[in-house]
């Protein structure tokens, strides 16, 4: 989920960092073009790969891009226009109904599989892989077996509420636009809750056995032992979980483009997946409009990024 361009950067100061500021620098300086050397290729495919598209998409912003070979300057048209498309309202809104609301259910719905793994179910061993296994899977077979799943015909939901004598309930789950984008957030959070579920039962198990024993011996009932004691024990976890879905979502665009590639009525449209149809699907002839688009929720999602690093850092200062 973390963003591989920040390691390599990282990684590049902590290296220069440890010879040009190490009591023996004098002596390691004439060692830097050997350190750089050894660099150079991650340093290549990192400029290649990450620095130089976004460079481009910046400068694309500024363009009618036509094509490679010719282009026209429009300034700041581009961005006025992005903020009176409609298209592009209904992208954020639907964005930002799957960041806050997706995570939510990805972190609690992981919790509930390890607190059941925790307390030992029948046959935990096997849940705990077969809980897990969605994770290793790729979006385009996740995405395709939910198509078939929702499928209104003969897909397992409308079976299911067919066989159970709810057949007004069964629905096309993603064709209508009432239901398409929740549909989606409930397979996303289908494929991590396993994820979710390994990290909160790690830290189930790192629990403090004395608390959790003296909360028995007190005869503290297994929803207030719950709610009193265990999940604000793993508050920062599921806080540091929850953050991170976040993030993740606000760019999400292959579970999208599998299932509904933004419809229908741009009902499940996320801003990833506008700025690839005005770039690449539409006959439009420009990248200078979607690179403005992706500009401007580069500095959305960065704007978020360091919002949350400033609360975990006020937070830490609080504690100690």
């Amino acid at each position: 989920m973390s963003d591989p361009s920040s390691g390599v950067a990282a990684a590049v100061r902590r290296t220069l960092a440890f010879w040009l500021s190490a009591p023996e620098a004098d002596s390691r300086r004439a060692s830097l073009p050997t350190v750089m050397l050894f660099l150079a290729p991650a340093l290549i495919v990192y400029a290649a790969l990450t620095a130089y598209p976004v460079l481009r998409t910046f400068y694309n912003s500024f363009f009618n891009v036509a094509d490679l070979a010719s282009s026209e300057f429009v300034g700041w048209a581009h961005y006025a226009e992005v903020f009176k498309d409609r298209t592009f309202w209904a992208a954020v809104r639907n964005t930002a109904v799957w960041s806050v609301i997706g995570p939510i259910l990805d972190v609690v719905v992981g919790l509930l599989l390890a607190l059941c793994l925790y307390a030992g179910v029948p046959f935990s061993r096997f849940l705990r892989v077969a809980w897990f296994t969605p994770v290793l899977l790729s979006y385009v077979v996740v995405g395709i077996m939910w198509v078939w799943i929702y499928n209104y015909d003969w897909g397992v939901v409308n079976g299911m509420l067919r066989a159970l004598g709810l057949e007004s309930w069964a629905q096309a789950w993603l064709g209508d636009p009432r239901f398409a984008l929740g549909s989606l957030i409930v397979t996303h959070a289908w494929k991590w809750a396993g994820f979710n579920m390994v990290v909160c039962l790690a830290a189930l198990h790192s629990l403090p056995s004395e608390v959790l024993e003296a909360a028995e011996l007190d005869n503290c009932g297994w929803w207030n032992k719950l709610t009193d004691i265990i999940v604000p024990m793993l508050w920062p976890t599921l806080l540091n979980l929850y953050i991170l879905a976040f993030i993740g979502k606000m760019k999400v665009f292959d579970l999208v483009w599998i299932m509904t590639e933004g419809g229908p009525v741009w009902s499940t449209e996320t801003v990833s997946t506008y700025v690839y149809k005005r770039a690449f699907n539409w006959n439009t002839f420009d990248l200078g409009y979607p690179s403005a688009i992706a500009v401007v929720w580069f500095f959305v999602v960065v704007g978020f990024v360091v919002f949350f690093n400033l609360l975990f850092r006020r937070r830490e200062r609080m504690e100690y």
